[in-house]
């Protein structure tokens, strides 16, 4: 009830300090013409020029988007946050840019006065940034007259950002509120009273909010390399404007640039966790070129996540307790899961966030048996509360481990983790102890996976369990999540998956131990689709029946596989053009 008070508050406070805002002075024009500072896709600009607006996992086909009623709050804080601005000044033709400065006067004509739900400090923060970084894209071949109502609008944002950017929430929301204020006082003409409040405010962002080793509360990847990004760029136009960089800022992006790395897979994208994905493609080794960091020893932890290398295989694992607080409304229930990349192809995987496919596959996706690890039947290794409403995020996550432990091993042929979590001590009495040893060369993980009571205590909650189910055990499964490019079959009568990779490696997994190996369908949830896509799981399924049960397991690259690959294939679907739009949808086969 007072989280519900709370948002309401909110609510009326942004509508509130959005009315105030109509009567601030307009920007008169830029310090300094703005560089576009983000990436984009070219293939994606020419699809939003016709109008195909894919966003938060849902697909509107319109030359009028202001027209249209938004399926989601998802899709509507995207649509007016304008990051898809990006794609279509890559695009920059003379149609791109006709329709994206169409849309941006159509959104001054009927929401630039304070109405509509684009009013919130984060999102207003995210809009300011894009108009200012593509001015040059949006103001050409227009007379001063016609600008006039843009350079308006900009005025009214960054008062509102002003008044309202102390309430944005901790973490990305708070450095894209601050961060828009900041970049709009630089940047613009009678805007630079706003520079020692904003200045001090992300400053303070990031000393609160930038853990000591890089991280950030979610512990969600890829919402930390925007939080990266976007104070790559507020430095980049403090140098612009000839200002020193605030000590806690530059002492922000040093921490963070090797946490990022120790985060990115051999593909160069990010661990799948916590509701983040991969990031787009080149973004994070544009903000590390952006920031300049020097790339000093190799981080093996961060953020929570160990991480195992050899030869061109990583191997991430998530090591610590889920995210409390705000983050728990989008934390995964992932303990002691790991994804494993191969050169250039990811191999084992999580099922990734399910927000942009509806309620429903939000809370799929959340739960340990979307994850590459144990789950016993029935049980996340954390439970989910009551769900909020939709714009208020999802049903927090409660009642996690209270102790995950990661003890490293470091020798000259392999380097190892041990590792557990008590997630089930309190429903079944049982700990899950996971052990992971990657070659130095980068061809074999063995694991091995126990469930055990390890406590007096523990034996008595799990002897009430067997008890109630007239001692048929504790069923669990183990579960290794494929990509959707990866190629399994079972193989020696059902005792081995054979796994193909579109490089042309071969990867073998083995097991020993009680349970039945089984290939079961699974889905890959990734964020710029329009539904989930297909995917295969290789699951060992076992029941427990004393007080421990263990599973030994072995991934390998088969024996023919060479040392190296030459994998220069495209991934020509990360344009998303739209023919996979429509296969996605089922239109086409």
């Amino acid at each position: 009830m007072e989280k519900g008070w709370t948002a309401r508050r909110q609510r009326w406070g942004n509508r509130l300090a959005a009315r105030h805002a109509r009567s601030a002075p307009a920007a008169g024009g830029f310090v300094s013409m703005p560089e576009p500072r983000t990436i984009g896709f070219y293939a994606r600009g020419k699809q939003l020029t016709a109008g195909n607006f894919l966003l938060a996992g849902h697909m509107v086909e319109t030359l009028h988007p202001w027209d249209q009623e938004p399926p989601s709050t998802g899709f509507a804080a995207e649509l007016h946050g304008f990051a898809w601005l990006d794609h279509m000044a890559t695009s920059g033709d003379r149609a791109a840019r006709l329709a994206a400065q169409g849309w941006v006067s159509d959104w001054i004509a009927r929401f630039g006065m304070g109405e509509g739900p684009g009013w919130t400090p984060d999102v207003t923060g995210r809009r300011v940034i894009r108009w200012i970084q593509h001015a040059i894209f949006l103001t050409a071949g227009r007379e001063a007259a016609e600008n006039a109502p843009f350079f308006a609008a900009l005025g009214r944002q960054t008062a509102f950002l002003a008044r309202r950017w102390q309430v944005a929430e901790p973490g990305l929301p708070r450095f894209e509120a601050v961060g828009g204020l900041l970049y709009a006082a630089l940047s613009l003409i009678g805007m630079e009273g706003y520079r020692a409040t904003a200045s001090a405010a992300l400053s303070q962002a990031c000393a609160e909010d930038i853990a000591h080793d890089g991280g950030i509360a979610s512990r969600n990847p890829e919402e930390l390399l925007e939080v990266f990004s976007l104070l790559t760029w507020v430095e980049a136009a403090l140098r612009d404007a000839e200002l020193e960089v605030p000590a806690a800022i530059d002492a922000a992006i040093a921490r963070i640039a090797p946490c990022l790395r120790a985060l990115r897979h051999a593909d160069g994208g990010l661990a799948r966790f916590h509701g983040g994905g991969r990031g787009m493609e080149g973004r994070l080794e544009h903000a590390l070129s952006a920031a300049g960091v020097p790339v000093g020893a190799k981080v093996t932890a961060a953020m929570g996540y160990a991480r195992l290398e050899g030869g061109r295989t990583t191997v991430l694992v998530d090591a610590s307790r889920p995210p409390s607080g705000r983050a728990a409304r989008i934390a995964h229930a992932s303990m002691l899961a790991f994804e494993l990349t191969s050169n250039r192809r990811p191999l084992v995987v999580n099922s990734g966030s399910g927000v942009p496919f509806g309620p429903e596959w939000e809370k799929a996706g959340r739960a340990t048996n979307s994850h590459s690890t144990l789950s016993i039947d029935g049980t996340s290794s954390a439970r989910f509360g009551r769900a909020s409403r939709p714009e208020d995020g999802g049903a927090p996550l409660l009642d996690g481990p209270s102790l995950v432990t990661l003890h490293r091993s470091d020798e000259r042929d392999a380097a190892s983790l041990l590792l557990s979590h008590d997630g089930y001590v309190a429903t079944h009495g049982l700990t899950h102890v996971r052990t992971l040893e990657l070659s130095r060369d980068g061809r074999v993980l063995l694991g091995e996976d126990t469930l055990a009571a390890l406590e007096p205590a523990h034996r008595k909650i799990f002897g009430q369990v067997l008890d109630a189910g007239k001692l048929r055990g504790v069923s669990y499964a183990l579960r290794f999540h494929l990509h959707p490019d990866a190629d399994p079959s079972l193989d020696m009568n059902g005792t081995a998956v054979s796994v193909a990779l579109p490089s042309g490696e071969i990867w073998v997994f083995r097991f020993d131990g009680p349970g039945r190996l089984s290939l079961e369908p699974s889905v890959y949830l990734e964020k710029g689709r329009l539904a989930p896509r297909p995917c295969h799981q290789i699951v060992i399924r076992a029941a427990i029946l004393d007080d421990t049960s263990q599973i030994n397991w072995t991934l390998a690259k088969a024996q023919d596989t060479p040392l190296a690959i030459r994998d220069i294939g495209r991934d020509d679907d990360l344009a998303m053009p739209r023919d996979l739009f429509l296969r996605d949808q089922g239109s086409l086969p």
